[in-house]
């Protein structure tokens, strides 16, 4: 992607874009987002699990309701400016009244490097990014809210991200090779396969893996293995549903429609039947930016169906 490219040709005033990190940051951070829109009624924003740790910055903070919950509890409020661990499971949340802020994508080195604490501690949940850099939280929401334009809102975010992270805490080397081996293959590869890549047993990748990342290294490889049948899917020409099944590596089609409504709580003919004012479903700013309302796979049949 083009480092100004975005949803918008009139780039510091769009309602919506993105942009790539600076070089530096690219083991570091996947992608921005960044956001000025107003929904003058509620909508439901379905999260799918994700593959990322995503920090929002909230420069206006919209009206945000958590909708799901654990069995039995009540929905906790959304956290302001809140950082997402890595999770295998959708969430939804109701939101109404000006969303004007910023999304950052961080890979678990970055987010490690950043917070310095085992992703563990995030994974399935929201935390207030006050709550976990304080004062520096503070200051560069300050400083985003005053900055004029996206462009000069990215550049900000090159800069102190690097101050922070650059020099932060590492993962281990080996479960570092082992996550970029598993987004690398799409998660197509085996955990066994992985262990003898890295040197380890595979209990001990096992433990290692979710202390510092936050999910197991299976839970991470069936994302991954989604959000590739969802890049086809999105594809202009998107191939036909049982080739996006094998070539991802499902047993058939109703496994690949299974996993889909598992991981995002949607049939995956949903992403091409919600028009953006009742509902959105967010998948990860590196495959929501590339979406541009293609048409679905030459069998419109849900998968399985």
């Amino acid at each position: 992607m083009d480092r100004q490219e975005t949803v918008s040709h009139d780039y510091d005033n769009a309602p919506l874009v993105a942009r790539p990190p600076h070089p530096r940051l690219s083991r570091h951070v996947g992608i921005y987002l960044g956001q000025d829109r107003t929904h003058t009624q509620p909508i439901l924003r379905r999260v799918a699990a994700l593959g990322s740790i995503t920090v929002a910055i909230d420069l206006d903070t919209p009206s945000r309701r958590m909708i799901t919950a654990e069995a039995g509890m009540p929905p906790p409020s959304a956290a302001v400016s809140p950082v997402s661990g890595l999770s295998d499971r959708p969430m939804v949340f109701e939101q109404a009244g000006r969303e004007r802020g910023m999304t950052v994508e961080l890979t678990p080195l970055g987010a490690h490097a950043l917070f310095g604490m085992p992703l563990r501690e995030l994974a399935n949940t929201r935390v207030g990014l006050i709550d976990l850099l304080g004062a520096r939280a503070r200051r560069l929401t300050e400083q985003l809210a005053e900055a004029r334009g996206w462009t000069a809102r990215f550049r900000l975010l090159d800069e102190r991200l690097s101050e922070w992270m650059l020099d932060g805490p590492r993962l281990a080397l080996p479960v570092q090779a082992a996550w970029q081996r598993l987004i690398t293959a799409a998660g197509r590869t085996t955990i066994s396969s992985l262990a003898d890549e890295v040197g380890w047993t595979r209990a001990h990748l096992h433990a290692r893996f979710r202390e510092q990342v936050g999910l197991a290294p299976k839970t991470v490889a069936r994302i991954a293995r989604l959000h590739h049948a969802i890049r086809l899917m999105t594809k202009p020409d998107p191939p036909r549903w049982s080739d996006i099944a094998a070539t991802c590596g499902y047993t058939d089609q109703p496994h690949l429609n299974l996993d889909f409504r598992a991981l995002t709580g949607h049939a995956p003919t949903d992403m091409f039947t919600l028009d953006g004012l009742h509902g959105e479903i967010f998948l990860g700013g590196s495959i929501d930016v590339a979406i541009r309302t293609p048409p679905p796979p030459s069998d419109r049949r849900e998968p399985g169906s």
